[in-house]
């Protein structure tokens, strides 16, 4: 990963009353992280406020040919990702980006702890890891930092994963559709132990799971300038056309070395 004297600036596109305006790199990110902050609630009124960050290719790829983000993603990017990873109380992940990411326990760098800390978080980020089978890396569940298991009751390794990580790390769902989490009594739980500030890095079903269940406040979503063709995913994998689509207000557009990184506000339904 690029060392943070090695990130870009980032120049504001968007909104137009502040375009030409640029963020330069800092140890701290005070601004940038200011910037992610705007529009935030402190106190979510449904009790999670839930973000989704998610990289694709100009032609649409979510992946490159191994099937995984991290080749598509560049220095610009990451300095968001790490920005957006520092104001989260937990990352919530898919079992199978687990699995192809090689998730581990997740870290603060050094020099935004203390701008995490000046904003109410906890010292750690938690990880929160969405599986029907919880069928997991030994070198996750084993790490000194085990994540949160959201699975359902019908996971045959259900005894197995609370012996392994404690019964207080594992969230048993139930939905109408057996083995199928409910990803609406997953995030009450979540912030019910006082995550309220959920990052959704993917992969492409979750997010599709939770804009379907319209669960999703925002959506930072990068554009990398590759073309890499093949049967890649989207960032969002659903089989069915979301009824109704959902609207996007754009919150802030920033650019560098041309990467798009877009900040958008998801309509909720009813609002």
């Amino acid at each position: 990963m690029p060392h943070p004297d090695d990130l870009p600036p980032l120049d504001v596109l968007l909104p137009v009353e502040r375009a030409g305006e640029r963020f330069e790199p800092r140890a701290d990110e005070a601004e940038l992280l200011g910037a992610f902050t705007d529009r935030m609630p402190v106190d979510p009124p449904r009790g999670v406020h839930v973000r989704a960050n998610m990289v694709s290719t100009v032609d649409g790829a979510a992946t490159g040919a191994d099937s995984r983000s991290g080749t598509i993603n560049d220095p610009a990017d990451f300095r968001v990702f790490r920005v957006l990873r520092a104001l989260a109380d937990v990352v919530l992940i898919g079992g199978q980006t687990a699995r192809a990411e090689k998730y581990r326990a997740l870290d603060v760098p050094e020099e935004l702890q203390e701008a995490r800390r000046a904003l109410g978080r906890a010292p750690e980020i938690e990880l929160a890891v969405v599986t029907s089978g919880a069928d997991l890396p030994d070198a996750l569940l084993d790490g000194p930092r085990p994540p949160f298991v959201i699975t359902t009751g019908a996971c045959a390794r259900l005894d197995a994963v609370r012996e392994r990580i404690g019964p207080e790390r594992v969230i048993v769902t139930e939905s109408d559709s057996p083995g199928v989490v409910d990803l609406r009594v997953a995030l009450a739980a979540l912030g019910a132990r006082g995550l309220a500030h959920v990052l959704s890095e993917g992969g492409p079903t979750l997010l599709g799971e939770l804009i379907e269940a319209d669960l999703l406040d925002e959506l930072c979503a990068t554009s990398s300038p590759l073309l890499v063709g093949g049967p890649a995913p989207r960032i969002v994998n659903r089989p069915a056309w979301f009824e109704p689509a959902r609207e996007l207000r754009p919150l802030h557009l920033l650019h560098a070395d041309g990467v798009l990184l877009g900040r958008w506000q998801v309509v909720r339904l009813g609002a």
